[in-house]
């Protein structure tokens, strides 16, 4: 069984490279880092994580993480340079392993994808703690050496990651499902608020905000990753379309009964989502409290739940136009929820169901 001890190689210092490199250097393993920006490279060291590679380093393993347009050049490029293992951290997966199925040493790669990042980029928005509890994908393929496997296994379990392990259609499959195809519904609801007149978006109240956060993305990025996964974004967003047209025929002749199954179908994939820490869900409640937007209110929130005894499993919130307080909901058990509301309001706070 191999085990990593490095150096690690890491091509593309951005937030997912140099947040690896961060990890790989919090375990006490030697990093290298290469990036076409030398700046990147400069940032990143100077942040600690790493140093820039030079010609007489020996990678044990090798991180690809540059954008999706690029990555089957540069994982053969990284298989060309090096006997090490490659892998990389792109959210497609089965695009970059058919431009290598012809190389004799395509055994070597392992495709990865860590679930994790945010809206900012570059080496300066990394974290060490990026993918601590984090989902990874590992996608051996059938020519992959379980060496090499073992060895990509390693860096997410070093990193923090919780390895799942799908071939790579598979994980082309459930990441437009859960990702790709949500980003494109959410830019298509933003997109509506675009050319919305200003009255409109006065109303504007959290729904909305939850509903396109995603939309927020990089377009060129985002291009790319779709464009990458055609095939199952197309036959999700086909899924999709009929469902739509099904939808609008219910919505024109006032069909009750086909709005509420379809609006039921969205309540049962709400429900399927798994909970905390991978666990069944859970029956929840949300509780709204009205908070003072000054410095401290929420923490004083947060603590009298915590003495009340009610665990708070999320938290949102909306500020309220016209006033100076924010609505804040919160998210607990079903069970205590009724037992947290009037002790809230024992306390001085203002709260509804």
């Amino acid at each position: 069984m191999s085990r990593l001890v490095g150096p690690v190689e890491i091509i593309g210092v951005g937030l997912l490279g140099t947040s690896v490199a961060l990890a790989c250097r919090r375990a006490g393993i030697d990093v290298l880092l290469t990036d076409v920006d030398a700046d990147h490279v400069r940032t990143a060291s100077g942040l600690g994580a790493g140093r820039a590679r030079s010609a007489a380093d020996r990678p044990q393993l090798v991180v690809v993480a540059v954008p999706p347009d690029h990555l089957g050049g540069v994982i053969a490029s990284a298989l060309d340079g090096s006997d090490a293992v490659v892998t990389d951290v792109g959210s497609v997966k089965a695009a970059p392993l058919a431009s290598l199925a012809s190389r004799p040493d395509a055994g070597r790669y392992v495709g990865s994808h860590p679930m994790a990042g945010n809206e900012r980029s570059g080496p300066l928005a990394a974290s060490d703690a990026l993918f601590d509890g984090r989902p990874w994908a590992i996608t051996p393929h059938a020519g992959s050496d379980p060496a090499a496997v073992a060895l990509v296994r390693e860096l997410a379990e070093l990193c923090g990651g919780v390895v799942v392990e799908l071939t790579p259609a598979e994980h082309d499959r459930a990441v437009a499902r859960i990702s790709h195809v949500p980003h494109l519904m959410a830019a298509l609801t933003a997109g509506r608020l675009a050319e919305a007149p200003d009255g409109h978006l006065a109303l504007s109240g959290q729904g909305v905000r939850d509903v396109t956060r995603v939309a927020g993305g990089d377009p060129a990025l985002y291009s790319q990753i779709v464009g990458g996964n055609a095939d199952a974004v197309t036959e999700l967003l086909t899924e999709v379309r009929d469902q739509l047209d099904t939808l609008i025929a219910a919505v024109t002749r006032g069909d009750r009964a086909t709005l509420q199954s379809i609006l039921a179908t969205g309540n049962d994939g709400t429900r399927a989502i798994p909970a905390k820490h991978g666990g069944p869900a859970r029956a929840m409640r949300s509780l709204f409290v009205a908070v003072p937007d000054e410095p401290g209110s929420l923490a004083r929130l947060f603590a009298d739940a915590g003495e009340i005894g009610v665990n708070i499993e999320d938290v949102r919130i909306d500020h309220d136009p016209g006033r100076p307080v924010g609505v804040v909901e919160l998210v607990v058990d079903d069970a205590l929820a009724d037992d947290l509301l009037p002790a809230l309001e024992s306390r001085g706070w203002v709260s509804h169901r």
